[in-house]
């Protein structure tokens, strides 16, 4: 540790903080999507019709039981492969690192988002429903103007905290050669030998911001918390 060099931090800092963005970019964009799909997804499976019932039920289930490290390199290898199936092309369509990864999180995360969307939902009590159609309301409006926004007070901290593990699950993509936090950090631990300090600092970082994080969470969750 006597020979702990503190420089190839701060000279690299452009390269790690650029790493940083495309990480918390990466986060967001699916956060957004997977919440988005994920509650399409949760009110499929809430459906009385049972064929969409099983597919959407399928889908979670198949998503959940198989590692995200494999799902990464199912599209990053076999998308291409199938878009050249599906569109007549005589070579495999180009995806891309950056455009797999995307897809990836987006569609794995629903699997996830969809379940806490469902526990959600299911916490309204029913008697909700009831008074919606009562009032007139389709199935829709009721979702839309009367479960949906109780549901989202229950679940803000669930979604949250898995927002969190996505966010520690994105540093996956550097093994795609994606130019992520962990991706920036370790291209520059091999450039100058400086595994060490690299892999310290990323280790703090990520201590730090999702500690926090999980501060805040904690701090919502009292906030919004429904006393019964």
């Amino acid at each position: 540790m006597s020979d702990f060099d503190f420089a190839v931090i701060t000279d690299s800092w452009p390269l790690l903080l650029l790493g940083l963005q495309y990480t918390i970019q990466l986060t967001i964009v699916a956060t957004i999507g997977g919440v988005i799909f994920g509650t399409l997804l949760a009110m499929a499976r809430l459906s009385s019709n049972k064929t969409l019932s099983m597919l959407a039920a399928g889908y979670v289930n198949v998503m959940r039981s198989v590692p995200l490290l494999l799902v990464i390199f199912w599209f990053y290898f076999l998308l291409p492969l199938g878009l050249q199936w599906i569109s007549g092309s005589e070579w495999p369509v180009a995806v891309g690192a950056d455009r797999s990864a995307y897809i990836t999180f987006i569609l794995f995360e629903a699997a996830y988002f969809c379940e806490i969307m469902r526990a959600g939902i299911q916490s309204v009590p029913r008697g909700q429903v009831n008074a919606g159609y009562a009032l007139g309301l389709t199935y829709g409006q009721s979702m839309r103007l009367v479960i949906l926004p109780q549901a989202w007070r229950n679940m803000l901290p669930l979604l949250l905290t898995q927002t969190i593990i996505l966010f520690q699950d994105v540093s996956l993509v550097s093994l795609l050669n994606v130019t992520d936090f962990v991706g920036a950090a370790t291209k520059i631990a091999q450039r100058d030998s400086r595994v060490v300090e690299m892999t310290l600092f990323i280790a703090v970082v990520y201590f730090v911001l999702s500690l926090g994080l999980s501060l805040i969470v904690k701090q919502i969750h009292k906030r919004t918390a429904i006393i019964r």
